[in-house]
């Protein structure tokens, strides 16, 4: 049976055969009375490539973003945040759940908020209101289509944030891509922040796990809220040695993802019925809109599926696809031909059988 070209996400990535062998050599210890060799150097060097002074792994980005968000928000403490961040959107408003915070969402334009946004929205001092006290930023910006946020508009951003009394914490997901695509280091990028959330499982293509960075106190505290949510770890240089690897290895290998989705981009700028949103393509995810005269967006997914393409409804006009390490140059040109095939069998009045959910 052929492989399908799984293009829903680059967490779709499976350990490469030298990962594996690292993988199976790493030494180990137990990380929660003592340490862990292999999660020790793998925290000494993310602490390193993001220019902080410690870092914690953990083992996803929720658990990293929400360890951020507690280290700087307590009940009744407030976060400003795009409308369409990850922490907002996808963690089940752990916040609220963890930490007692509340969100106070900004709409920004595919993910890039401008400062004069944020301007005004610090609640005065009065026993009537939430406290301001954190802002958080996503680098590059999932549903943004990995939108790179623009560097003087983060350093603007930041600089407000602390000259007012507020933390700043970065969803550095996808940080890596931004730096690769953008030619600024990860640490030029993190400096603007006080903690910095960055994840190896996806683009880097390690099996699992985040890293949180920041200053040692913070990174001290963290490991607390690291425990109360469940992410003490036992020989955890099992799982800490694949991102190891992939840091080692992988971060240069980023730009063949971007080189492939520009690929994927220029074929829907081509075909009738698409419309890529935004019309930038900055990394490696590739956003568009499904005309609905000619199918919805489950409907173009099923047909690609039909086909041996993997994709990802994200609405019921928008259709999601990201490029990554176990999908070459030439495995992107045939998904770029089974999507015209795809588009033009749809035009044609084919439906297929089975459509599933929009998301």
């Amino acid at each position: 049976m052929t492989q399908p070209i799984d293009l829903r996400s680059d967490t779709v990535t499976r350990p490469t055969p030298g990962m594996r062998k690292f993988i199976a050599e790493a030494p180990v210890g137990d990380d929660v009375i003592d340490v862990d060799p292999t999660v020790e150097r793998l925290q000494q060097l993310t602490a390193e490539l993001l220019g902080k002074e410690a870092a914690i792994f953990m083992p996803s980005g929720t658990m990293t973003n929400q360890s951020a968000v507690r280290l700087h928000c307590g009940p009744g403490d407030e976060l400003l945040c795009d409308a369409n961040c990850h922490i907002y959107n996808y963690e089940q408003g752990g916040f609220a759940q963890l930490s007692g915070a509340v969100a106070r969402p900004v709409q920004g334009e595919f993910g890039v908020l401008r400062l004069e946004q944020l301007q005004g929205l610090i609640r005065p001092d009065n026993e009537h209101f939430v406290r301001t006290r954190l802002v958080c930023l996503e680098n590059t910006h999932n549903r943004g289509a990995g939108k790179i946020q623009p560097y003087e508009e983060v350093e603007r951003i930041c600089r407000w944030a602390h000259e007012n009394g507020l933390r700043t914490h970065l969803d550095g997901a996808r940080l890596f891509n931004a730096a690769v695509a953008s030619g600024i280091p990860a640490d030029r990028w993190s400096q603007h922040f006080d903690t910095v959330s960055v994840c190896f499982s996806k683009g880097l293509g390690a099996p699992v796990g985040s890293g949180l960075a920041g200053s040692r106190e913070l990174i001290q505290e963290a490991r607390r809220h690291r425990k109360l949510f469940g992410g003490g770890m036992r020989q955890a240089g099992i799982i800490a040695a694949g991102a190891l690897y992939a840091l080692e290895n992988h971060i240069d290998r980023l730009a063949d993802d971007h080189a492939n989705s520009q690929i994927l981009a220029e074929a829907v700028r081509q075909i009738e019925g698409l419309k890529l949103e935004p019309e930038a393509v900055d990394t490696n995810i590739v956003i568009f809109r499904v005309s609905p005269e000619l199918a919805s967006a489950p409907e173009l997914v099923a047909t690609l599926k039909e086909r041996g393409v993997l994709t990802l409804a994200i609405g019921g006009l928008q259709v999601r696809m990201v490029t990554h390490l176990d999908v070459d140059e030439s495995a992107v040109r045939r998904a770029v031909e089974l999507l015209r095939e795809s588009a033009d069998a749809l035009r044609q009045g084919h439906r297929p059988a089975e459509t599933g959910a929009a998301y």
